[in-house]
């Protein structure tokens, strides 16, 4: 399969026109232009409605030349070609090129930190719940999913990390790993955490539960001011993502962290202190020890300016957009659940219905954070696109599979207009069915 004359978001973060060359799974050659589209005539470029097209079966190769494709399939308003509800398919019986004329090509995105969507929480712990979530992302142009735990016991999350760990790929979104936020939390920014179920750091649960998952822990969220917290971070980031989370601690705590093996920040700004001129914190101990930072860019949980903030301070290679997505992801508005607490949805905002001014996790999936940044943040595309993409995927040691177009990559490409609107989705070579 190909998919000719899209605009392609290349290794150098740059977009260019060109042709992605797929066999089986996977990207085998990217063939672009030699310039760079400038801005300005990306968001010219293209036919006015952005749909891609058929041109009488001849496709530029990406080099300017034209040959004519066996069979050459239109993706019309979004509508691809599929063999069922949420799953994926041949594009045709004898396709063998798609024809992206006027759409950004992107890579396929990875969330590395939300709990649900879809009525549906990682944390229930079963496969039912796990496919209905990893068909949802999929649809929505995350091919490949990090979900979190919350703040349980660690017979609950024992549970999780089991069903994780008998999944199988194959239906919706790649699990690619599992990110355990809870219960290292501090008692005093529990944020929705259930604060029944706050431990202290404990190295052996956590190794027993990286065994249950069978290789899919990937990040371990810690507050580094708890009893035992260097130490812990010590040994486990031997292994492990250690993230700075949910926490106190001051700068000083801190920086001793990353010094210790921390590498991640989750959900910047979010249920930690902020940056005040004498009393720094964690977040400008993290942007000194060159750690990634997540961003949940969903238009409720951080003002735009703190987000362009963000992406100024830390840099684009360390930014990682995040969903933090739960249940209420997709569904209509109401009285939902998050870690074992009542969670009322009104709109874009999700709080605990026991404190309305707790916010609990987003109800916006990773594509529309991403949309949102680049159209009402104004984040530049390229930025936010690597942010959504290629950081979190490197940020868990995946980026060889996902998170980026090029040769021997996972042919996961999601094609967009310039209003940001998905119009196709490919999965491992296949497309994927969208919801008209």
């Amino acid at each position: 399969m190909e998919i000719r004359n899209a605009l392609v978001y290349c290794e150098d973060h740059k977009f260019r026109k060109g042709t992605i060359e797929i066999q089986g799974e996977r990207i085998s050659r990217v063939r672009t232009a030699e310039s760079e589209i400038s801005s300005s005539s990306r968001m010219d470029c293209g036919n006015p409605g952005g749909a891609a097209r058929t041109s009488g079966g001849s496709c530029a190769n990406g080099s300017g030349e034209t040959g004519t494709a066996s069979v050459v399939v239109q993706l019309d308003k979004g509508v691809s070609c599929a063999n069922g509800s949420g799953e994926t398919g041949p594009a045709s019986a004898d396709a063998s090129a798609l024809d992206a004329h006027g759409l950004y090509a992107i890579p396929g995105l990875v969330d590395v930190h939300f709990h649900g969507a879809d009525g549906c929480d990682f944390c229930d712990g079963n496969e039912e719940s796990i496919d209905r979530i990893a068909r949802y992302e999929a649809k929505h142009g995350v091919l490949a999913i990090c979900p979190a735990t919350m703040t349980f016991s660690e017979e609950k999350l024992m549970k999780v990390m089991r069903a994780a760990a008998a999944h199988k790929n194959g239906s919706g979104a790649d699990l690619v790993g599992i990110h355990m936020e809870g219960p290292f939390v501090s008692p005093k920014k529990l944020g929705a955490q259930n604060p029944a179920f706050a431990h202290a750091p404990d190295i052996a649960m956590v190794r027993r539960l990286a065994e249950a998952a069978d290789g899919l822990l990937k990040i371990v969220d810690i507050a580094p001011e708890l009893p035992g917290a260097k130490g812990f971070i010590r040994e486990i980031s031997k292994d492990i993502v250690i993230s700075v989370s949910h926490t106190c601690a001051d700068y000083e705590t801190t920086r001793m962290a990353f010094k210790s093996g921390a590498s991640h920040l989750t959900h910047t700004f979010n249920a930690m202190p902020g940056i005040h001129h004498r009393a720094p914190g964690p977040i400008p101990a993290a942007l000194e020890a060159g750690a990634d930072a997540e961003l949940i860019a969903d238009g409720v949980h951080i003002h735009p300016s703190i987000v362009r903030l963000a992406f100024r301070l830390f840099g684009e290679e360390r930014m990682i957009l995040i969903s933090d997505s739960m249940e209420a992801t997709g569904l209509p508005d109401g009285t939902y659940s998050l870690g074992g607490q009542a969670v009322i949805k009104r709109g874009r905002r999700a709080a605990l219905a026991s404190d309305p001014d707790t916010i609990a996790g987003s109800v916006t999936n990773l594509f529309d954070c991403m949309k949102t940044a680049v159209l009402d943040m104004k984040v530049p595309l390229e930025t936010a696109v690597r942010a959504a993409a290629e950081n979190p995927a490197r940020s868990i040691g995946i980026e060889k599979d996902y998170g980026s177009i090029a040769p021997g990559r996972y042919a996961n490409v999601v094609l967009m207009d310039r209003e940001m609107n998905v119009r196709g989705i490919v999965q491992r070579g296949r497309l994927v069915k969208l919801d008209n």
